[in-house]
């Protein structure tokens, strides 16, 4: 064994502690798994999360003829966005952008529960403009892509109108298919 190899691999033992306890949150989770692809795997899994949840409660769920929006549900188009709890006890949705949708779901699963807020188009280009949410790749004065960040209990004001729980959420997606 080298030097270098011994100084890299104390350093790592070093480091797996940060990192042991997000690891740990997500052991006996049935949702570990997904936790364990890769980023573009685990957006493709949400999008069929969201899809057969919804199927599931009785909406036509359809593939979107084009890639402007994930879907479409009841006749209306949808983007879809998901994410794990990040450590920090937080959803990041990322990449979103002003694609030809009419509204978006933010499905997320922390290691024992679930989230889901939805939001029409028009209120997430309002809360955009307003800086309510952040610009992502683009720096402060972007528009081409947006991230929103989001905590289980609701800890945003803004969004607390569009769901949270699974429940509130599914209200939303058949108010606005109507």
């Amino acid at each position: 064994m080298t030097t270098d190899f011994c100084t890299i691999s104390g350093i790592t033992n070093q480091l797996f502690d940060s990192y042991k306890k997000e690891c740990d949150m997500w052991k006996d989770s049935p949702f570990k798994w997904i936790k364990e692809q890769s980023s573009r795997t685990i957006g493709a899994i949400g999008e069929k999360v969201v899809e057969r949840w919804l199927s599931s409660n009785g909406c036509c769920v359809k593939r979107s003829p084009d890639s402007e929006a994930d879907g479409i549900v009841d006749g209306k188009r949808v983007e879809i966005k998901f994410s794990t709890l990040w450590s920090g006890g937080f959803y990041k949705f990322q990449q979103i952008r002003d694609q030809n949708y009419d509204f978006i779901v933010l499905f997320g699963v922390s290691p024992f529960d679930c989230h889901c807020w939805v939001v029409k188009k028009d209120e997430i280009i309002r809360m955009r403009n307003e800086g309510i949410i952040e610009g992502q790749h683009t720096g402060s004065g972007g528009k081409d892509t947006s991230w929103i960040q989001l905590y289980p209990n609701n800890e945003n004001e803004s969004f607390r109108q569009y769901g949270n729980s699974l429940d509130v959420a599914y209200s939303l997606v058949r108010e606005y298919c109507a």
